[in-house]
């Protein structure tokens, strides 16, 4: 026997009502939670937003404060920097004024020169010797003279001795002569006196002018060494504080970056259409890629730091060098020059006031 077909079930029109209504509420429902959840989902982006642009605002702020005491300092070294010019400036104009003072020197020791050139000739020694070889001889003759008498051998008769010779001198003439030449040996003398004090004179001078230079050349390298002990103690300060700061950035950025690769790793948990690439994520990415610059720049600064920290210190080795180059300098000048010259004896002469103005054409012998 055929099975009957059963006819579909029947509902009452109040029944399909209650269906339709039921059906439009579990919409409406739905409709409700999709809307609270598409406000939920704006909410978390305008917080994940917000906290995002207060994080590049602080790192920002950070950034700033960095180029500002950055700036301060390049500017406090380029200070540092033009001084160092100037100073060396400075020493130059001294070592021109050195060599214009040893050029000045070239006329007192020409005249030295020229003073042992004609005491070489010796010509007052040589007239001295001249007339007490003369003086020997006459008193060799005289002495003869005087010992002859009549028994004596070799005595004979000579025609014409009693004549005045005609380049014979008086007595007048004589003592005159000799009185001369010793006078002259004495003036000879004390004009070599008087030009070996003037010598001294000039060399103690020298020395003295060397010492003064030497000493504000001194006084220079001491405040340039002490200006760069002061610029090094506050770029070593800078640089603690710098990496104080960098340490505590790191920390920072550090959270920062994880916030960001988390909130990246989580939306990638988004499921179907919504694993989209929307603002927010590609503004992610870009955080992350202002973070790792942040980091890089920071890196940069505490390496620039400590270059000029290092140079600071290859500076103070230098000015410490040269400053001990100039203590040995006054050591030979002051302890064993000076010290060796106190050994020489005073010596007597004329006046030397006059001499201020220059050497005396007498003096020249």
């Amino acid at each position: 026997m055929a099975k009957l077909l059963q006819s579909p079930p029947k509902f009452l029109p109040e029944e399909w009502y209650i269906a339709n209504k039921s059906q439009y509420h579990r919409a409406e429902a739905q409709r409700c939670r999709s809307e609270r959840l598409v406000a939920e989902s704006q909410r978390l982006v305008d917080e994940i937003e917000k906290t995002t642009r207060k994080s590049q605002s602080d790192v920002n702020k950070k950034l700033e404060q960095r180029l500002e005491e950055v700036r301060f300092w390049k500017k406090e070294l380029d200070n540092k920097l033009e001084q160092l010019v100037h100073e060396t400036d400075d020493l130059l104009t001294y070592k021109v004024r050195l060599e214009r003072s040893l050029e000045s020197f070239k006329e007192p020791l020409h005249i030295t020169e020229r003073c042992l050139a004609y005491r070489l000739n010796r010509s007052a020694k040589y007239n001295l010797e001249k007339d007490l070889k003369d003086k020997f001889v006459a008193l060799t003759i005289d002495d003869i003279c005087f010992s002859l008498n009549n028994n004596s051998p070799n005595i004979k008769y000579s025609e014409d001795v009693v004549r005045i010779e005609p380049n014979s001198v008086s007595l007048e003439d004589w003592l005159d002569f000799s009185n001369a030449n010793v006078e002259k040996a004495d003036k000879q003398r004390n004009n070599s006196m008087t030009l070996k004090t003037l010598v001294d004179r000039i060399l103690s001078q020298t020395a003295n002018d060397l010492r003064r230079q030497c000493e504000v050349v001194d006084t220079a390298f001491v405040n340039g060494l002490k200006e760069t002990k002061g610029a090094r103690d506050k770029l070593a300060d800078y640089l603690a504080k710098v990496m104080d700061e960098i340490s505590s950035q790191e920390k920072n950025i550090a959270a920062l970056e994880n916030v960001a690769h988390t909130r990246l790793e989580t939306r990638t948990h988004r499921p179907n259409v919504e694993l989209c690439r929307d603002i927010a994520q590609y503004r992610l990415i870009k955080e992350i890629q202002e973070i790792n610059h942040n980091v890089a720049r920071l890196k940069e600064i505490l390496a620039q730091a400590q270059i000029e920290l290092k140079a600071l210190y290859r500076r103070q080795l230098a000015l410490q060098e040269e400053i001990q180059v100039k203590e040995n300098t006054i050591y030979i000048d002051e302890v064993l020059c000076m010290e060796m010259r106190k050994s020489i004896p005073p010596r007597d002469g004329d006046d030397h006031g006059a001499w201020e103005g220059g050497i005396r054409a007498e003096a020249i012998c």
